[in-house]
């Protein structure tokens, strides 16, 4: 099968969260050579495909096959896939199965190695991800079979194929400030405690903080306000409680730890609740760990462009790799219509996506 035609396979399942639609079933197939375990969970699938070369390092590539629904609008059949202009439309196009489709296509093709290559795949990415990556993970260091590298085929790209790689994430806090006064008459202020007042006091040192200054891989930790509210929509009486949310998206200088210890300072001596729920944690791959500058060197000499290396933009199965201490870069097409309508990508991104792997795997 040529990448062609794998890519608009791919794209015909109708995989929205936590459905593979029989993707798997087919990958398995496709790759057949490889050993395949199933790692499923509470109605999420998750594939693990793996080949011995011999002795070396353990390369894994990964991603999800899932993509989140596409929604009204769409000038043609979202998984019915159209080929116009050089462009291929479709549902999961560029996220991710242009990226899953090349190394798919790279693995499959692959002679020698020296090492081992696995595939981690699952169908629950978009969505919660309680039961995805994370499961097979769990999976491979019960086995002490855990990757060393892995490569995650997210579009990473921003206006040109190859411009920027990415070697870490931010982390993202969320935070609810509860703060407790007693209502009261508008005209007797004396008689009441206003838990507007109280945060008011204090709200120009929640406003933007930043709890870093940053450094070369990432933006300072900030919090940012997204909602605060409190009363009944009234004049004339005064809230009994104020509910005030956040959340910070911090490097790997600032923990949750950083973030309550601040508040609970601020607010000394007001009557207040701190929820913190940290969604994802920050994680950052070392500018000079191999993974890193093979695919600089990869990306110069296979697309003749300077890659830049980034953690921009939102969170992803990266982050669980790092936490098991993998050494994890993300590098695919073109991110510019994810999640959109009418979704696209160049079918050239996407053979020379399976370039770039093909010699990272030579090369490795």
């Amino acid at each position: 099968m040529k990448l062609q035609e794998l890519f608009l396979k791919l794209l015909r399942y109708k995989s929205i969260t936590p459905d593979d639609a029989g993707a798997f079933d087919f990958i398995e197939k496709y790759l057949d050579d490889f050993n395949a375990i199933r790692v499923d969970k509470n109605g999420t699938k998750n594939l693990l495909l793996y080949k011995e070369f011999g002795e070396g390092e353990h390369l894994c590539f990964a991603g999800h096959i899932d993509v989140v629904p596409p929604g009204n609008g769409w000038d043609s059949d979202p998984f019915e896939p159209i080929i116009k202009d050089g462009f291929v439309y479709g549902r999961g196009s560029q996220d991710m199965k242009s990226g899953v489709c090349a190394f798919l296509q790279t693995c499959k093709e692959v002679k020698n190695f020296r090492g081992v290559i696995s595939i981690v795949l699952t169908s629950d990415e978009e969505g919660d991800a309680k039961f995805g990556t994370i499961e097979v993970l769990e999976y491979l260091q019960n086995k002490n079979f855990l990757p060393k590298f892995a490569i995650i085929a997210e579009p990473t790209c921003e206006k040109v194929f190859g411009d920027a790689i990415k070697i870490g994430r931010r982390g993202s806090i969320n935070g609810i400030i509860e703060i407790f006064g007693k209502q009261g008459h508008a005209a007797y202020p004396e008689k009441s405690l206003n838990p507007i007042s109280l945060v008011s006091s204090i709200l120009d040192k929640l406003t933007d903080y930043h709890f870093d200054n940053g450094d070369e891989n990432f933006a300072p930790s900030q919090l940012v306000i997204t909602d605060i509210r409190a009363g009944m929509e009234v004049t004339n009486v005064t809230p009994e409680n104020l509910k005030l949310m956040f959340n910070v998206r911090n490097g790997v200088k600032t923990n949750k730890k950083d973030i309550e210890d601040y508040i609970s300072t601020l607010l000394k001596g007001i009557n207040f609740k701190l929820s913190l729920y940290e969604s994802a944690k920050s994680f950052v791959t070392k500018r000079d760990s191999k993974i890193v500058k093979l695919f600089q060197k990869i990306v110069k000499e296979t697309l003749n462009i300077e890659p830049k290396l980034t953690t921009s933009g939102g969170t992803s199965d990266a982050r669980l790799f790092a936490e098991f201490g993998v050494k994890t870069v993300e590098f695919g097409v073109i991110n510019d219509r994810i999640h959109a309508l009418n979704e696209r990508c160049k079918l050239q991104e996407v053979e020379d996506l399976k370039k770039t792997f093909d010699r990272i795997i030579e090369k490795f």
